[in-house]
């Protein structure tokens, strides 16, 4: 199997991007598969905030939420998902399933003994991070989630099935003027540095899948861990919980939030971003601003 790996120098001088890169191999079945994640702040604090991207970012996303938990005293640890970001990219789209990052995932948080955790998650970072809690609850105290779901089989929504489409029509796919679009604020260097991990097409299998890996039939792979995740959220989720909403989502906007907010035992209003659209960790700053208050009160 051929594995990728972007060059560092695609790395280099990444706007609002300070920070140092740890990896970590052996975390799934591919022999030397190299795991990229953010770790930033003190080791020994009292919440730790696991913060997961998705489709088709990485965690450059959270460089404006990174600094608000670092300076409330917090550790950040952010992983790129295998085939994005600094992480390796296995070539065949095949590769990629939802069980293979998920045994990732779960891998990672015992290597680092991640404990006190606050999962923050949007998009894929929540379909998959939103099933992690049920497997280890003891490692979990607090959840901040942003335009996300649980795909538990149920027919998709016609903007969905317009963007799988979309992507599969278009495999090498422009991740920066894709994060334009949706961000108008970005500049074109921040723009750029999400094309960072893809030097050309043979790069982008990770993002080629995810879209065609939304479980959008009972049957699909997942579906079923995802129904018994949400049992989960409803009636056995005991940390406290805070929701932001991009309400120019087309896709995962308020609805599909309000009706996640109801699977989510006790969570409070979200905040609404009226203004934000899909990504909202590029609104980030006032998210975790916001997140921190509640929390605190």
């Amino acid at each position: 199997m051929a594995i990728l790996r972007t060059p560092e120098e695609r790395f280099e001088n990444l706007p609002g991007f300070p920070f140092a890169p740890h990896y970590a191999e052996g975390l799934t079945d591919i022999d030397g598969l190299r795991i990229h994640y953010l770790d930033e702040g003190p080791r020994d604090v009292r919440h730790t905030f696991l913060c997961l991207h998705g489709e088709p970012t990485w965690s450059y996303l959270y460089r404006r939420m990174i600094p608000v938990f670092t300076a409330a005293g917090g550790r950040v640890v952010a992983p790129d998902f295998a085939g994005f970001g600094r992480s390796d990219k296995p070539e065949e789209d095949a590769t990629y399933g939802f069980h293979f990052h998920r045994r990732m995932l779960l891998a990672f948080i015992e290597r680092l003994d991640l404990t006190n955790v606050t999962l923050v998650v949007q998009d894929w970072g929540g379909l998959l991070g939103l099933t992690l809690p049920m497997e280890m609850p003891e490692r979990f105290s607090r959840l901040i989630v942003m335009n996300t779901a649980l795909a538990t089989g149920a027919a998709p929504s016609e903007g969905f099935v317009q963007w799988r489409d979309y992507v599969a029509a278009n495999p090498d796919l422009a991740v920066g003027k894709l994060m334009k679009r949706s961000c108008p604020h970005l500049t074109e260097a921040e723009a750029a540095a999400y094309d960072a991990p893809f030097p050309d097409v043979t790069y982008k299998a990770g993002v080629r899948r995810f879209p065609a890996m939304v479980m959008t039939d009972p049957g699909m792979e997942g579906a079923d861990t995802s129904r018994e995740a949400a049992r989960f959220w409803r009636e056995d989720w005991g940390g406290r919980s805070f929701m932001a909403i991009g309400a120019q989502d087309p896709v995962l906007g308020v609805p599909v939030m309000e009706a996640m907010r109801k699977v989510i035992r006790n969570c409070p209003e979200p905040l609404v971003l009226k203004d934000a659209g899909h990504f909202v960790q590029e609104w980030g700053d006032e998210v975790a601003k916001a997140a921190l208050d509640s929390f605190e009160g």
